[in-house]
């Protein structure tokens, strides 16, 4: 079965032309991945700069009720909000109230406290304190999730989650390795409420989500968002059979407390809100009329940061190198990529590794066919 959405194009994503009719070529193309099992369903997205020009569901959001995957079906997005809170993070930058080269002890003192792991048991002060461009570029040495309380990172307040957070010592010295951190873009967080004087989440939706109309990207969907939200799923090791499986952060009763907003424990969002979001940073910052950072701060997001002494190539809170292609692909196969001013979303709930194939690699080849990259012969 394969469900395609046309009449849910946001008409602001395309101010001032006519949207382009779906051809249903990507979804056709990426069928046989339903047919097979190897996915419950996906909505994929291409747009440029100023509107979208395709945008697609194939398969199921939910196979037991055979409901149907939509374009505007609810995900939950793991790595998005690390590019969200670094965006953010960057208007602080852009308004002179925090500098990439500070160090984070400036507002958090405690970091004052903290040590280098050494091989042979030992810990040793770093040999500098950790600077902002180092957590955001996951080079601060910080570990992915606290050891000794692996639930914190959405189970209590940034301002406490940041105290379990130096508890351990790091991983290595600042800027000399990359360790994914959850740790790391946590405290970027808790920064952006020391600074600003607003909690996190209410500076992401005063500043970016209202702003940018992304009316689908929240820490805790409504009912009525929860109707549309994608079911997660992974394949058994031994059939390859497609099981429903629960995502982590989804325990907590999502308008209940015990679960709170946090920079590394992902948000909820739509292929439309993530493209709204990637288009403004296509843009250098600007979307329909609006600045949102400047062409310096979204340099800054999307060339290499992390330096001589790392082999990965990691911008400000996106995956990047040369300011021309970037993005992020998070945990349950979410996507999205800027691909010099092409811009893709992939969204499927899938956990663990493809039973067979790779969807997404498909629906990127198809995509660059389909619409090619103008300019960009070499583009990835």
């Amino acid at each position: 079965m394969l469900a395609v959405a046309t009449g849910l194009l946001s008409p602001s994503l395309t101010q001032g032309a006519e949207p382009l009719p779906a051809a249903n070529v990507l979804a056709s193309k990426l069928q046989h991945f339903v047919d097979d099992h190897i996915m419950a369903g996906a909505v994929m997205l291409v747009a440029d700069k100023d509107r979208i020009l395709d945008v697609e569901a194939a398969g199921f959001a939910e196979l037991a009720a055979k409901k149907p995957m939509r374009t505007d079906s609810l995900f939950w997005i793991a790595s998005m909000s690390k590019s969200i809170t670094a965006a953010a993070f960057m208007m602080l930058v852009d308004e002179g109230r925090i500098q990439l080269d500070d160090p984070v002890e400036k507002y958090i003192p405690e970091f004052k406290k903290l040590t280098v792991a050494k091989t042979n048991g030992t810990f040793a002060a770093p040999s500098h304190p950790i600077k902002i461009r180092e957590i955001l570029s996951h080079t601060s040495g910080m570990g992915f999730l606290n050891a000794k309380d692996k639930q914190v990172i959405d189970s209590a307040p940034l301002a406490e989650s940041i105290q379990h957070n130096l508890l351990e010592p790091l991983l290595f010295d600042p800027g000399t390795g990359y360790k994914y951190s959850n740790e790391g873009i946590d405290t970027a967080g808790r920064i952006i409420e020391i600074v600003s004087g607003i909690p996190y989440e209410k500076f992401l939706q005063d500043r970016l989500f209202t702003p940018l109309g992304m009316t689908d990207t929240t820490f805790f969907p409504s009912p009525a968002q929860m109707q549309r939200l994608a079911k997660s799923y992974k394949a058994n090791k031994n059939t390859n059979a497609l099981e429903e499986t629960q995502i982590v952060y989804l325990k907590y009763p999502l308008d209940g407390p015990g679960r709170y907003p946090a920079p590394g424990g992902g948000l909820f969002s739509t292929a439309h809100d993530v493209a709204r979001f990637c288009q403004m940073l296509a843009n250098g910052g600007t979307f329909e009329g609006k600045t949102y950072l400047t062409k310096e701060a979204v340099h800054e997001m999307t060339i290499k940061q992390t330096g001589p002494l790392v082999k990965t190539t990691y911008g400000l809170g996106l995956s990047a190198s040369d300011g021309s292609s970037f993005g992020h692909g998070g945990a349950y196969k979410t996507d999205m990529m800027v691909d010099h001013g092409q811009i893709r979303v992939f969204l499927v709930q899938q956990a663990g590794n493809w039973a067979a194939g790779d969807p997404k690699n498909e629906f990127t080849a198809e995509a660059k066919k389909v619409y090619p990259i103008a300019g960009a012969a070499d583009a990835r």
